[in-house]
């Protein structure tokens, strides 16, 4: 091959890269799955409105110095089937591991409430609802 026929080559390459990233902008989504969360929660898994295997755990982040108590399907997960890692604040609730409750597939509803464990007094609660298949 020619020099003229790797530029033309490299030149299209080039063009429908800018096409790829100006479509995606274009019709790429901001939209971060819904309502925003509380300030007090850094972060949740499942993401509200999500389809996730049997085996996800559920994980509240909330900030150091809060405690969460967390209800699936309106049944209070007891604090011995909850990981809470102290130092970051994650929450989280393996469903296999539990033999309180069983996590069946289908729609299932997480609430969680917290408490802020220092300082000024603060609680709250948050709901969201994902499947299980």
């Amino acid at each position: 091959m020619t020099d003229r026929t790797y530029r033309i080559v490299f030149l299209l390459l080039g063009g429908l890269a800018i096409l790829v990233v100006v479509l995606g902008y274009l019709y790429g989504s901001s939209d971060t799955g819904g309502e925003p969360l509380p300030e007090a929660i850094e972060g949740i898994s499942p993401l509200p409105g999500s389809q996730v295997p049997l085996q996800t755990p559920i994980e509240v982040d909330l900030p150091v110095g809060y405690r969460a108590d967390i209800y699936v399907d309106g049944f209070r997960v007891p604090e011995s089937e909850v990981v809470f890692v102290r130092g970051t604040g994650v929450h989280s609730w393996v469903p296999l591991r539990s033999t309180t409750l069983l996590w069946m597939p289908g729609s299932h509803t997480v609430t969680v409430s917290w408490r802020k464990l220092s300082g000024l007094p603060e609680v709250g609660e948050y709901s969201w609802e994902f499947r299980v298949f």
